[in-house]
Formats: structure tokens, sequence, C-alpha cells
């Protein structure tokens, strides 16, 4: 006998809404010095994370720009990269959180359907990278509203968005059949641990032969 599944509202997975949310979010943020200062986390625990992975990957795109600086000194290129790091670890742990409060809503209803297929891209993966999408989206605006540019910039910046606007949009549809085939059984995902180790003691030699940590 076949299992049957039912489609029940669990967190929000709607890929105009979170377009809307890191655009607006995006905007937000540009206007104000500290992001996390400037804008409360949302109530919901899968928005919340949803945000939080979308300042980490806000951060990291200031942050890289300090580290590209032609006037940056040795030092502010080397504190730059270190923060991009721990920024970047953020980032990835983010995604796992919003995974993992998928899978755990999900579970009650016997979701993922262990038999479904499976697909190798999980949905925190894709709205990090509908998130890096929306920065992308904001600063090629900002190139053709730029009044110093130089000649064709602006015509070369408004192909750019075509191109990111035809790009998110294929993104956003594949989300939401992703999502919907998952509510009804069609199609599983499972939480794929990023394991990242440059920024661990026990696992990097860079910093576990450091004489500081085998003190």
């Amino acid at each position: 006998m076949s299992m049957m599944f039912v489609m029940v509202s669990v967190y929000k997975v709607d890929a105009a809404r979170t377009i809307a949310l890191y655009d607006a979010w995006t905007a937000q943020w540009h206007r104000a010095a500290v992001p996390s200062a400037s804008h409360a986390a949302p109530a919901d625990p899968f928005d919340a994370a949803v945000m939080l992975l979308h300042q980490a990957n806000f951060e990291l795109w200031h942050e890289e720009d300090k580290a590209r600086d032609v006037d940056a000194t040795d030092a502010e290129i080397a504190t730059a990269k270190r923060s991009i790091d721990r920024i970047n670890q953020r980032r990835n742990d983010r995604m796992e959180q919003c995974d993992t409060l998928l899978l755990e809503e999900l579970a009650p209803q016997h979701l993922p359907n262990p038999t479904a297929e499976l697909h190798s891209e999980t949905p925190g993966l894709m709205l990090d990278r509908l998130s890096i999408l929306s920065l992308k989206h904001y600063h090629t605006i900002e190139e053709i509203e730029r009044a110093d540019a130089p000649r064709g910039h602006q015509e070369r910046n408004r192909e750019r968005l075509m191109i990111l606007e035809s790009q998110r949009k294929d993104l956003a549809s594949s989300l939401d059949l992703f999502w919907q085939q998952v509510m009804v059984g069609k199609r599983r995902f499972r939480l794929y641990r990023q394991l990242k180790m440059y920024n661990d003691p026990d696992l990097n030699p860079v910093l576990y032969r450091h004489p500081k940590h085998q003190m």
C-alpha cells in the first residue's frame, strides 16, 4: 500500500516572500551602521534563521571589500581575512539551522518521504543563493544610478540586472517547486553538514601546530 501524504502548513518556505524580505533587509541595513542593532530578529524561528543567514552574507560582502581595498595595509587585510573566516562559518551554521528547523517541523508529518527521490541541494543552500542574488541585485542598481560612472557603465549594468533577475526568478521557481514536492512526498532532502575545518583548532594543522594551541 502506498503511503499518503497530506500538505500541512509549516514554516514559510515561499520564495517570493523570502526575496521581498531579503530586499527589504538589504535596503534597511545599507541605511544603518550596524545591521544587528538596527533590526530585531523576527519572532518566527525560521524567519529569524533566514534573516541571520542573510545578515551573514551582508557582512561578508562588505568585509570582503575591505580585503580588496588597494589602499588597505597588510595588517588591515589580515584582520579582514580572519573576520571573513568567522562570518563564513556563521553563514554555514545558519544554512544548517534553516534545514534543521524545516526537518524538525516535517518529522511529525513523516516527511520528507524516505522513499522519495533525493534532492542534493537543500532549502538552506537555495535560500543562501537567493540571499547572495539579493545583494548583487541591490549593488547592481546602485551602479546603474551612479552619477560619476564612465560611459557605457549604466548600459552594462542594466544588462547585468536583467541576467540577475532572470536567475533569481529561475531559482525562486525551483525552490517553490522543490518544496511543494517535499510536502507531497515526491522529493526529500537531508541535512548536509558543511564540516568546515579551517576554523577548528583541532582539525586545521596551521592552528593546532601553533605554539599557543599546544599549551
